[in-house]
């Protein structure tokens, strides 16, 4: 009788043993491999629905991007090749002059590169009622040449009579030419 009960206890231990190696080897790797298929699977709807969804924006953007390119048209016209700083910062006088702004100064600083593009800070002063100085921004706004305004400070003079300090900080660029730079 011992020898049957020893030999029902080692079945019993050769059954738990072959569940666990059962249970161990096979059936928790295969668990955890459809777990990571069921997680790829909807990590792969979801950037399908993500597709979807930019797809039906996608004839909204190429509308935007047209807009853009037409209301930007030819930027590099606007950059000239020349340095030609000289005749642009006359006319910068020039409107301010006819304008009748007041107490004008137009210094350009120095030149600094930025990638195929140098740029020219020119600093700005003069004096004028708002209207005066709002034209005056207009038409250096419509100029052939871009200029990008950085900074403008704006002062009341202290008797309020209608008369604003200007104080404008900008950039003007010129492209370099073929072998430049």
């Amino acid at each position: 009788m011992l020898f049957r009960e020893k030999q029902q206890i080692m079945i019993c231990i050769m059954a738990g043993v072959t569940v666990c190696v059962f249970v161990l080897f096979w059936y928790l790797p295969l668990r955890k491999r459809m777990k990571d298929i069921d997680q790829a699977r909807s990590a792969q709807a979801l950037a399908m629905a993500r597709n979807a969804a930019d797809s039906e924006r996608l004839p909204l953007l190429q509308e935007q991007l047209l807009d853009l390119q037409s209301e930007l048209g030819d930027y590099e016209a606007h950059i000239p090749e020349q340095r030609n700083v000289g005749p642009f910062l006359r006319g910068i006088a020039d409107l301010m002059n006819e304008y009748n702004l007041k107490e004008q100064m137009v210094t350009p600083g120095p030149e600094v590169e930025a990638d195929k593009f140098y740029c020219i800070p020119v600093s700005m002063q003069c004096k004028g009622s708002l209207t005066q100085l709002f034209k005056f921004y207009r038409r250096l706004q419509a100029l052939d040449r871009w200029v990008r305004i950085e900074q403008v400070r704006l002062s009341n003079d202290g008797h309020y009579g209608g008369e604003v300090s200007m104080e404008t900080k900008a950039a003007i660029y010129y492209r370099a030419k073929v072998g430049q730079g």
